[in-house]
């Protein structure tokens, strides 16, 4: 039996084609509505899979048997399968979209079956299996691996990290978490870091890249071309960083996601400020510091966030087009320059509004992750260069 699977993100395509070729099915895939429709009439397969928010692409004009040329968009390709053709074939919508109205016209339309992300593969291959019968391999495995409603980016700047890249840790999130993929940035490493990162990728070429920078250029760069790297690639719903040593987990970065994921925010920034204590005399030299140059750091961005430093940032690529085509002043304070670029880009008051700090249930400091003292007096000066450059 053949399925015909349509979805303009690549990710998706590839989670559900090895499923489904997985249970004994034959299957067919198209990246855009046009491209789906047309592989609809050459294949007439036994099931269609649609994403109703594959984006119109007005560069595309469908042209027919019947010498008629015309655009679609989302649904437009249940329109052709059940009215303009009056075809019986099942149609099935596997989406994140949400709206009722939505979800209705599909109905109305005649789709057999709607599925919201995330869903489980487990429960695709059962859906699947109800519509159109049991494929040449007809045990369904149960599978803990996971559709998420959104495909994320992830770009994670590497600098010497043999001894503390939890490599078994990446391997079970892209392994269930279908949506993500992981950019590994190697900024120049001496150690085996670059050996490890590549072996990641080896076995799951999918979901795990790496970028490599053969020059130490600092995190601030590292990042950056990583962001605008995935950037490239329409696919991504959002795009991010997060610091090589989990300080942050992955767990804190899906809160993020689903944080601008529902919201109208165009960057949603982790906060660790409940972190530091609320006893100062309890607290470290370097942690009052950090508190004093925080301080700075707000009053220089006139901007009420708590803690601009954390690596880990989720945002959309509309950030990225406006923040990430030009190198960073510093190579530490790069995030502090991101909301600098905001306000100059959006005006202070929009900016305010396009950003979100979010507290973090978790976040630790790694061995060997911290700055030293004199890094920490470093970026005084530092701060002095950004308030000028960006005035």
């Amino acid at each position: 039996m053949k399925i015909l699977i349509i979805d303009d993100q690549e990710l998706v395509l590839l989670s559900l084609e090895k499923c489904l070729i997985d249970l004994g099915y034959e299957v067919i895939t198209a990246k855009s509505v046009n491209n789906g429709i047309l592989k609809y009439e050459n294949h007439l397969p036994d099931l269609v899979i649609v994403d109703i928010n594959i984006p119109e692409n007005e560069n595309e004009i469908l042209t027919t048997n019947h010498g008629l040329d015309f655009t679609v968009s989302g649904l437009d390709v249940v329109e052709h399968i059940k009215v303009i053709r009056g075809a019986s074939t099942p149609v099935m919508i596997l989406s994140g979209n949400t709206d009722e109205s939505i979800i209705q016209k599909g109905f109305v339309l005649g789709v057999e079956d709607y599925m919201k992300k995330p869903i489980s593969l487990t429960e695709i291959g059962l859906r699947v299996k109800h519509l159109i019968g049991s494929g040449s391999i007809y045990k369904v495995e149960q599978s803990d691996k996971i559709l998420q409603k959104m495909v994320v980016g992830v770009v994670i700047p590497c600098y010497n990290e043999e001894k503390r890249l939890q490599t078994e840790i990446y391997k079970k999130f892209v392994e269930k978490n279908l949506g993500y993929h992981l950019c590994f940035v190697n900024d120049g490493s001496n150690d085996s870091t670059l050996d490890i990162v590549n072996q990641l990728a080896k076995d799951h070429e999918d979901r795990i890249s790496v970028l490599n920078c053969e020059k130490n250029v600092g995190k601030a760069e590292a990042v950056r071309l990583g962001m605008v790297h995935l950037a490239k690639n329409n696919q991504y719903d959002y795009i991010g960083f997060l610091d090589a040593d989990l300080s942050t987990n992955f767990d804190d970065f899906q809160d993020l996601v689903n944080t601008i994921s529902n919201s109208n925010f165009q960057l949603v920034s982790g906060s660790r400020m409940r972190r530091m204590g609320a006893n100062i005399t309890k607290q470290s030299s370097r942690a009052i510091i950090s508190k004093t140059v925080n301080y700075i750091i707000r009053k220089t961005v006139m901007m009420e966030i708590n803690d601009t430093q954390c690596g880990a940032k989720i945002m959309t690529r509309e950030i990225i087009q406006n923040t990430f085509q030009t190198k960073f002043l510093t190579k530490w304070l790069f995030d502090v320059e991101i909301f600098m670029r905001m306000k100059k880009a959006y005006g202070t008051q929009k900016a305010k509004e396009l950003i979100c700090e979010m507290p973090l249930k978790r976040w630790i400091h790694a061995d060997g992750s911290k700055l030293s003292m004199k890094d920490s007096v470093k970026i005084i000066g530092q701060i002095g260069q950004i308030a000028l450059n960006y005035k």
